[in-house]
Parts: C-alpha cells; structure tokens; sequence
C-alpha cells in the first residue's frame, strides 16, 4: 500500500491520498522507495510542487519531514531547487523542518539556492524569521557564487 501511497503522491492525486491515509491508519507515510533513490511521498511532492499533498503530509503526525533521499537531499532542500515556493513557504511554517541541514556534500539548501539563483526562495526564507546557515555548523564549506542565470541576467536582490 505505501508504494501506491507514494505513487499518489507523486502525481498529485489528492482524493487518492487522502482514502488511503482514511482506509489505513497504520501506514508508514515515511516509506522509502529504495529501488527509486530512497524518496518519501513529502520529497516527491516537494519536488514536484503540489502544495496540497505537501500540506496533508505535513498535517499527519507521523510525518517526519527531514528524512533523505539517496544523495542527501531532504524535501525541503528539493523545494528550494525546485522553485516550489509555495512549498517553501509551507515547510518554512513547520518547526520540524531543519532547514540548514546539508545534502552528502555538505552544501546547505542556501547554498544550493544561491548557487542555482532562487532569489524568490532566498527571500522567503529571510522574511520567515528562520535562522539560517550558509555551510555545515556556519563554517563556509566552499564557495558557492550567485547562480550564472542570475548574473547574466544582472538581477540584483
């Protein structure tokens, strides 16, 4: 049941979603599909920005919203690199959310933000009152630039 749990997920079929949740209280809404980069329903939805799955998700109370995919990446580092605003701003809102925790590679989802030029998503999270970091434990772990769209572009921010 959690793989079609998380197929549901992934292509944003609320009412599906919810009857499952409804007609099995004891599934494990944090199920990984290893054989597909070990991703969770909230880190497919995340990526895929459905605002409605993520906020049902997020409702449940055994929804543990950090856990990581196969690289590292949790549903909130995918939000952010995905342009997911809405999303951002919904897991911005939950306290269980560790938003400066790194991928493998120690890079923060700031990091990776700055670095692809998500400057919506940089400004969500600085009007949230969300403490950040910009590398592992506020140490800078290497540089990371302004993303080159944004250059090029001669945004300013």
């Amino acid at each position: 049941m959690e793989e079609t749990f998380l197929n549901a997920a992934f292509n944003s079929r609320v009412e599906e979603m919810k009857d499952i949740l409804r007609n099995n209280p004891s599934l494990n809404v944090n199920w990984k599909n290893e054989e597909s980069y070990a991703r969770t329903a909230l880190f497919v939805s995340c990526w895929n920005g459905c605002y409605s799955v993520v906020s049902i998700l997020l409702a449940h109370p055994d929804i543990n919203p950090n856990l990581k995919e196969m690289d590292g990446w949790t549903p909130f580092m995918t939000a952010c690199l995905s342009g997911r605003t809405s999303c951002v701003r919904l897991l911005l809102q939950d306290h269980r959310v560790m938003v400066n925790e790194p991928n493998d590679k120690l890079e923060t989802p700031l990091q990776r933000a700055a670095y692809f030029g998500r400057h919506d998503v940089i400004k969500l999270w600085i009007a949230s009152g969300r403490r950040w970091i910009w590398g592992n434990q506020g140490m800078l772990t290497r540089r990371m630039p302004l993303g080159r769209q944004s250059r090029a572009a001669g945004q300013k921010w």
